[in-house]
């Protein structure tokens, strides 16, 4: 048993040193590298383009919609699992909306600031410089939350709305998100952080979601100290979670009380700006994608959607895996965008 134990320790040190060359060969851990312009600025939020060096073989655009949860990095985490590098070999012509980092002077944003400002900003820009009276949507979790209620208020300005991951169906149970949020007292939060969510506080309230997992991926990240190409992956994720931005107390406020506490965007309850949200507004051609495994966001979750829209023309998508891995995974790459793309190309008339 000592000599076990000697050769454990002696096998524990020339990985120890392994890992230290490696770390020493790792320069840079850079993310969402695929080349992009900014087009429009307002506030903290920067709309990019992103550059093709072909003209794109779709004649609608699509303008990416993430949640203010974390941040769009995460669709171009590295070269080799891009979801936004599939889109644009495909052929597309892609917009994307980057929030940027709210600071106190933004604690007063409300859902109408994000949905009838910022987003309507910006479709009205992507369809000006391509005159075009309506546009493709593609979004994510919160972000698709967003577009949901965008499309319903403005039917006349979006022609396919692809929804990942994303919640309508607020009064389930299955998560555990769901269920602790329906009992928190989101105004006493707001107060307490004087009007500025920390990122770093919901992050340390997704990892209790799955407390095992961060035990886990220590385990896996002693595996791999000595294999450059999947620990340069493992530190692309981690600088991606470490740059989650802080959410703006007010938006925040609105969005845990009127849908996950008062689940009113399905009761037909939601006002947003003085407008009444009516989901059978939403008439476009709708793709709503959700994730079998999905601790966050779960199917009971997103499903509901295509019961409550108007559209004639919808699909409901099952992934096979979970929130993340629905961008990031090797599947995605093969299975996922594939599928997105090819659904968009049949309705690019």
């Amino acid at each position: 048993m000592e000599n076990n134990l000697l050769k454990e320790m002696a096998d524990m040190g020339v990985k120890m040193l392994k890992s230290y060359e490696t770390l020493n060969h790792i320069k840079d851990v850079d993310i969402a590298t695929t080349p992009k312009t900014a087009v429009y600025t307002e506030d903290k939020l920067t709309l990019y383009r992103y550059d093709r060096s072909t003209e794109p073989t779709y004649k609608t655009p699509v303008l990416i919609v993430y949640a203010l949860v974390n941040t769009y990095k995460m669709l171009d985490l590295q070269p080799d699992r891009s979801y936004i590098k599939n889109l644009l070999n495909a052929g597309l012509d892609v917009y994307l909306i980057d929030w940027g980092n709210p600071t106190k002077s933004d604690r007063y944003l409300t859902l109408d600031d994000y949905i009838n400002g910022y987003i309507n900003n910006c479709v009205d820009y992507v369809r000006k410089k391509n005159r075009i009276e309506k546009i493709n949507i593609l979004s994510i979790c919160q972000g698709g939350t967003f577009s949901v209620i965008y499309s319903a208020l403005y039917p006349n300005k979006v022609k396919n709305l692809v929804t990942h991951v994303t919640p309508i169906d607020f009064s389930t149970n299955d998560g555990l998100l769901f269920r602790w949020s329906k009992d928190m007292d989101f105004d006493k939060l707001v107060e307490g952080y004087n009007g500025l969510i920390p990122g770093e506080f919901l992050n340390q309230g997704f990892d209790m979601l799955k407390p095992m997992m961060k035990v886990q991926k220590q385990q896996n990240l002693m595996n791999i100290m000595d294999d450059q190409d999947k620990l340069t992956n493992f530190l692309r994720m981690e600088r991606w979670i470490s740059e989650s931005p802080d959410q703006a107390g007010e938006c925040f406020r609105q969005f845990m009380k009127d849908l996950y506490q008062g689940n009113k965007l399905i009761k037909g309850e939601l006002e947003v700006g003085g407008k009444k949200v009516n989901l059978k507004n939403l008439t476009c051609s709708l793709m709503n994608i959700y994730a079998t495994e999905d601790h966050l966001v779960p199917p009971a979750a997103t499903i509901p959607l295509n019961d409550y829209v108007g559209s004639t023309d919808k699909e409901l998508y099952s992934f096979k895996g979970g929130h993340i891995g629905v961008f990031v995974g090797s599947k995605s790459q093969k299975e996922l965008a594939p599928a997105v793309t090819d659904w968009l190309k049949k309705r690019d008339k």
